[in-house]
């Protein structure tokens, strides 16, 4: 904890409960919709001010620290910010997070930090994660964020995906002097957070800065260079590197299982969201095409990529965009916050619907989607309430584009081509949840491929915690 004056214990905090809340402003829907950039308008230094103030700084253990999955000192951030010095804020930040800038943006944060925070009881919360964007973005205009550099301890260590958990161990890594390696099947580093997330909630320049703060660091970044197929990890540990770790992420889309799913004009939502989001020079060479959409669009499913594919439909031009999700708004999985955003925009939901078909017109494309009405039953493993067809209320919805957004898989190729590599779940690595070691000897896994679809904070942490198991790794000479 920073210290904080002793005097402050003195501060009436029902004053500071009296400070008005003011909501993050957002561009208007009618403009934003035309172009993919940023939807936030960002605060400036006085507005970030007055918000931290509203901050009663609760005593240990806040509940908005314990909350955050990297346990980032907010109120202490909130009492820098307050008293405008944010450089140090943002210092304090990056003592727990690899990625406070990205995290600031993209974290669910009305279900972590700001959900947390007491003030929601009888007020807004303080908007903590568009403070922790705030003063990372103006500490990099002011002095940067570079990277401590330190001499090469002559160690090297492979990282397998460059998505937030292998930035994480990597920026952990070339800190404590190890040569870092990270190989991507992409052609840029980023993963999901360049891949999968769209630029209008995630600025794509927000990414390459991060990993420019890698790359002067000294971390070398290998493209195109799919592990488990195109080399395999044993492989790497015949090039000398003394560790890996594998943070390869969900990539694979969970398919659908109906007829007509393979039609033209029904796409998977990874597919989608690269085509339609990514500058064409960073795609793979066989993605290099926008995706091709109708006046009609519907995605399928509930989660944050779901809101993620109806706002890009949005943006290239489609007339109308529903989304089809066979429970009610209450069991959805993705956020709140991203749904209002786009029923802003002009998105529509159906809820209790459930697509049984897909249908051709005369030209072979996508034109209807038979569906059925649903109904909730008793809860599921999950504890959410089991989706049940109605029989006999079978209709028809007219559409000419589709987009699955049904969740993610783990891609199995790992598991198969490593040795002594446990895996279960289709595919998911098991790993040891403290440590982040492998049943494989100098293997080491974190984020999505260990726990399923995750947050990017989640897999951000798993990195870092798997950074510091290498180390000691290695300097107990690989045991």
């Amino acid at each position: 904890m920073q210290a904080i004056p002793s005097d402050f214990l003195a501060i009436d905090r029902k004053a500071r409960a009296l400070i008005p809340f003011l909501d993050v402003d957002h561009r208007d829907p009618q403009e934003r919709i035309c172009d993919f950039e940023d939807v936030v308008i960002s605060l400036d230094a006085e507005r970030a001010m007055l918000e931290a103030s509203r901050c009663i700084h609760c005593p240990d253990p806040a509940a908005c620290v314990t909350a955050c999955p990297a346990h980032n000192d907010i109120p202490s951030a909130m009492w820098l910010i307050e008293q405008g010095n944010f450089v140090e804020a943002a210092q304090l930040y990056r003592q727990t997070s690899s990625l406070p800038e990205i995290c600031g943006r993209v974290c669910p944060h009305e279900q972590l930090c700001q959900g947390s925070c007491v003030r929601n009881k009888t007020h807004a919360p303080v908007l903590t994660g568009a403070l922790e964007a705030f003063v990372t973005d103006y500490a990099r205009s002011v002095n940067g964020a570079a990277l401590q550099v330190v001499p090469s301890n002559g160690k090297k260590v492979a990282v397998v995906g460059a998505g937030p958990a292998g930035l994480a161990c990597a920026e952990q890594l070339v800190q404590k002097g190890y040569q870092v390696t990270i190989f991507e099947a992409k052609p840029a580093p980023g993963g999901l957070l360049v891949y999968g997330i769209p630029n209008f909630k995630l600025p794509k320049e927000v990414v390459s800065a991060r990993w420019s703060d890698l790359a002067k660091a000294g971390v070398e970044f290998i493209g195109n260079t799919y592990i488990g197929k195109d080399k395999p990890i044993d492989d790497l540990f015949a090039e000398g590197f003394g560790a890996v770790f594998v943070g390869v992420g969900t990539g694979i889309d969970a398919p659908m299982e109906v007829p007509g799913e393979d039609l033209p004009g029904v796409y998977k939502a990874t597919e989608f969201l690269i085509r339609a989001n990514v500058d064409l020079e960073l795609l793979p060479a066989d993605m290099r095409t926008r995706p091709e959409i109708g006046r009609k669009v519907a995605v399928i499913g509930g989660g944050d990529t779901a809101s993620d594919c109806l706002r890009t439909a949005l943006r290239m031009g489609a007339d109308q965009v529903f989304c089809l999700y066979r429970r009610t708004e209450k069991e959805m999985p993705g956020g709140r916050k991203d749904r209002h955003l786009a029923r802003e925009e002009g998105a529509q939901y159906q809820f209790l619907t459930q697509p049984v078909k897909f249908i051709a017109g005369e030209d072979g494309r996508l034109a209807q989607i038979e569906c059925i009405r649903m109904e909730l039953g008793e809860p599921d493993a999950k504890g959410r309430r089991r989706p049940i067809p109605i029989e006999g209320t079978n209709f028809i919805v007219e559409a000419d584009t589709a987009i699955l957004a049904l969740g993610y898989w783990p891609d199995p190729v790992i598991g198969e081509t490593t040795p002594n590599l446990e895996t279960h779940k289709w595919g998911l690595i098991v790993t040891d949840r403290t440590t982040g070691a492998t049943s494989r000897s100098g293997v080491f896994a974190g984020g999505d491929v260990v726990t399923g679809p995750d947050l990017v904070v989640t897999a951000m942490v798993a990195g870092r915690k798997a950074a510091d198991s290498i180390h000691a790794y290695l300097q107990n000479g690989g045991q």
